[in-house]
């Protein structure tokens, strides 16, 4: 296999030069998982087919996932992350001292025993840290026996709506998600390139409104995702997403002694602005 290509859209593909063999490939009991290195987007996890990760620019999709909500928030402790099997969503929330225990649930231990080892330079620890408890489980079944009122956040690092993934896009989720958090509690959730998945946001947004006080969207570019903005959904119980002023975002930063690749508090803030055309799709 001397290139890697992929269906993003109907109509529209991409195509990866692989920088020697792959790392990985391999059927485990739920999915293909492929590890490589290419020639220009670095090093690439792709499970059936679908590209997941790149570590040349998964500072975009993993900072702003973790960052935004925990900065807004303010007192972050208790956090759920769905999916997420390569680690990079967890290193980023592991960086904040205040947070005080990490419950990662990926369907697929073998995506997190193959990224401890081709992707230890993404998630630099994360599974060794004290504070994680990693549950290979199916996260909609997890969530039904979660305690109502546990977690301040979650974030959904979920794959596109097919094979294992598709449970985690149903109406259900999103009110056993609600259910399980906080009365401050926050969800995050991965909703595609509305360029080229408009109906995926719309249905998004419209379940989001109908689980949660609060719901929005906020904006990161990710090269490899090929297709312009990427979505990052949010339903809140109580919080407002999006009324953290500057100061305050920044005074939370740099008290989180952070370093970021991607992340500052005037990229938090820029991610709230939408595009016309975008702001028309979030409302349905």
């Amino acid at each position: 296999m001397k290139t890697f290509s992929e269906t993003l859209h109907a109509g529209f593909d991409q195509v990866m030069h692989l920088a020697g063999p792959p790392l990985a490939d391999e059927h485990s009991d739920f999915q293909h998982i492929q590890i490589f290195d290419t020639k220009a987007n670095g090093r690439v996890l792709a499970l059936d087919g679908i590209v997941q990760l790149s570590d040349r620019d998964e500072a975009a999709y993993s900072e702003m996932l973790a960052h935004p909500p925990i900065l807004e928030h303010g007192a972050v402790k208790r956090v759920l992350i769905i999916g997420g099997g390569d680690g990079a969503v967890a290193e980023e929330v592991l960086k904040h001292r205040s947070v005080e225990a990490v419950d990662l649930v990926d369907i697929d231990a073998r995506v997190v025993d193959l990224s401890r080892d081709y992707f230890a330079h993404v998630n630099r620890g994360a599974f060794d840290d004290p504070r994680l408890t990693f549950h290979a489980r199916d996260a909609f079944e997890f969530l039904a026996e979660t305690a109502s009122g546990h977690y301040d956040l979650a974030i959904a690092d979920r794959p596109d709506p097919v094979g294992p993934a598709e449970s985690l896009f149903a109406e259900d989720f999103y009110a056993r998600l609600q259910s399980a958090l906080a009365e401050r509690g926050m969800g995050v959730f991965q909703t595609g390139c509305p360029f080229f998945q408009p109906d995926e946001l719309r249905e998004t947004m419209t379940l989001l409104r109908g689980n949660f006080a609060n719901a929005g969207v906020y904006l990161t570019v990710v090269p490899t995702y090929t297709g312009g903005f990427m979505a990052l959904t949010w339903g809140a119980n109580g919080l407002a997403f999006g009324e953290c002023d500057i100061e305050t975002l920044t005074r939370r930063f740099h008290a989180a002694g952070l370093k970021t690749t991607h992340y500052t508090p005037d990229m938090h803030r820029a991610a709230l602005a939408l595009p016309p055309w975008l702001a028309r799709l979030a409302q349905g």
